[in-house]
């Protein structure tokens, strides 16, 4: 079966994803600047969290179109992704409304964690199906950005124990490791 069922499904969910953080932020009682600061961890943390997301659509989207067609454990792995992501909003509230304290950190910290776990079984999947020699196989390689960014996400969970604003410029850290598209993949199908 093609990917094109795949990816508006996936694209359909992460816009649903989008959409319940942005509801999520409340509007505050008052018409002057000095009522903002209520929801500012609220809005901190949404933006994150949107980048976050917009990350994983930008490079969803790369590595599905490198992909000729699917199966079923690579629908599976997909689902898996979108329940970890489908998790963020919650994390992401969470974290903006206690202000960024200990637990909710954690808890958005393994969200992400899971999600890039999720990902790369994603990944694994589609290479498995493609083979090894196959465009997606080829531009992820050893997928080294991948798993630094897991172990990042890890340290990250551990030191919301001691303090969480370490955890949240680490989680930071990796989205700007990600922020532009990953040209890996890019570049591979432009050479073929």
């Amino acid at each position: 079966m093609g990917t094109e069922r795949l990816q508006a499904f996936s694209d359909g969910v992460l816009a649903i994803i989008i959409t319940v953080m942005l509801l999520e932020m409340k509007i505050p009682h008052g018409d002057d600047l000095n009522s903002l600061k209520a929801i500012l961890p609220v809005f901190l943390s949404y933006i994150l969290s949107f980048i976050y997301i917009g990350i994983y659509w930008s490079n969803h989207h790369h590595m599905l179109y490198s992909v000729k067609h699917v199966n079923g454990a690579v629908l599976w792995a997909n689902t898996h992704l979108l329940f970890w992501l489908s998790l963020v909003p919650f994390a992401s509230g969470w974290m903006g409304e206690n202000h960024f304290t200990k637990w909710p950190v954690i808890l958005y910290g393994i969200a992400l964690c899971m999600s890039g776990v999720a990902y790369y079984i994603l990944a694994q999947a589609l290479i498995k199906l493609h083979g090894k020699n196959s465009t997606l196989a080829i531009a992820i390689g050893k997928d080294k950005k991948g798993i630094i960014s897991v172990v990042i996400y890890i340290v990250a969970i551990f030191a919301a124990f001691f303090n969480a604003a370490i955890s949240l410029i680490l989680y930071a850290s990796v989205a700007g490791i990600w922020l532009i598209p990953d040209k890996r993949i890019e570049k591979r199908i432009i050479k073929e």
